[in-house]
């Protein structure tokens, strides 16, 4: 490389955005691709990029593992449930997990993953874990996927202040023939395909240099079956959980009944104050009404009313209480999402909502809004 074009660059490179941003989101953009339900972060250090991935819908279970307790432990924090998530329960179940340990040991908890990511990680590893790495990720592991980012030595010229390495924790940083060479080997050695890119990219006219970060991206050749796991027992496990937490869920028959329950006094009220205010209305125009009041689905505005027409049977007025038939009820989109059946919606709201004597009806005194 020309001394001066490269010192040229040497003050300039500056990514946008940030270069360890375009890595997480080089790992969202594949996860919402394939669209994992486990995924697990090797390195995870201050968690960002599994508090970015626990907005991915297709996300079940989450898992980070790093050797440094006390950087995750500082920020684990930011993987807990909110209180919206509590209020408005995911229709997903979600579990985050993080683990205390060396990537150079194998661990049961870290089976079964769809993808498992190690971002700027293996350069940090001792040449004695480096050699024991492939065997614990593709072999013991096997998960279906597997991305590894690290740096692209060839490109280090062009960052200022950096002589040797970016970072003086890394044990050593391969240029893109060495990094390609490692992978490929790996690849064919666990029966995966690997495919090579990489984010931040050189100036124009320095192409060749190739990506600030290089990334392989590890595909299984073969589905995993019952006759191609390992034969022998599954080793002790060596890690220490630090966290874990579990977020409400839909799926959960408690969270579930209150979503319903919830639903359903909201869906009841919007009919009774709607049903309401069009009879007070009439009440001004004729005072001698009738106690008991059938009124016409013309009361209800159009999204209701078609709700309404669709049953045969429609909210009434009492006495001094509103009904509101359950298949009414029934009838609206997300109560029928959550519930699925007509029984499920009777089995959860009993003993939960006010009903009519048969349990046919969600039942409201006039007297109280």
């Amino acid at each position: 490389m020309d001394k001066d074009f490269r010192e040229e660059f040497t003050e300039v490179i500056k990514f946008t955005p940030p270069l360890y941003k375009q890595r997480y989101q080089f790992v969202k953009d594949l996860v919402e691709k394939y669209k994992p339900k486990k995924v697990a972060d090797l390195g995870c250090a201050d968690c960002r990029l599994l508090w970015m991935l626990k907005f991915c819908s297709c996300i079940e279970v989450l898992a980070g593992l790093d050797i440094c307790a006390s950087v995750m432990k500082e920020k684990m924090h930011t993987l807990s449930p909110l209180p919206v998530d509590y209020l408005q329960p995911s229709e997903r179940s979600l579990t985050v997990t993080l683990h205390h340990g060396s990537i150079a040991h194998k661990d049961p908890c870290m089976l079964g993953f769809d993808l498992v990511t190690c971002i700027e990680l293996i350069e940090h590893l001792e040449e004695s874990e480096l050699k024991k790495f492939p065997e614990v990720v593709f072999g013991f592991m096997a998960p279906s996927m597997v991305v590894i980012s690290t740096p692209n030595s060839e490109f280090n010229p062009l960052l200022p202040g950096v002589v040797l390495y970016r970072h003086p924790d890394h044990k050593f940083e391969w240029n893109q023939a060495q990094f390609q060479s490692w992978a490929l080997d790996t690849a064919k050695c666990y029966d995966y395909s690997v495919e090579f890119t990489g984010v931040g990219h050189p100036p124009p006219g320095m192409e060749n240099v190739g990506f600030c970060t290089q990334i392989g991206v590890f595909v299984r050749k073969y589905p995993q079956t019952s006759e191609s796991l390992p034969s022998e027992e599954h080793p002790e496990a060596v890690y220490k959980t630090v966290f874990k937490a579990v977020y409400p869920s839909l799926k959960d028959e408690k969270y579930l009944q209150n979503a319903v329950v919830s639903e359903v006094i909201f869906t009841a009220q919007n009919i009774k104050h709607h049903l309401m205010s069009k009879l007070e209305k009439d009440d001004d125009d004729d005072p001698e009404r009738k106690s008991r009041v059938q009124p016409s689905v013309d009361y209800f505005p159009d999204y209701l009313r078609k709700l309404v027409v669709d049953q045969t049977l429609e909210p009434f007025v009492s006495g001094n209480e509103v009904c509101i038939p359950l298949v009414t009820i029934f009838s609206f989109p997300k109560v029928n999402r959550l519930c699925g059946t007509f029984e499920k919606l009777c089995k959860l709201i009993a003993g939960k909502v006010p009903l009519s004597s048969d349990g046919s009806a969600v039942v409201f005194n006039t007297e109280h809004e």
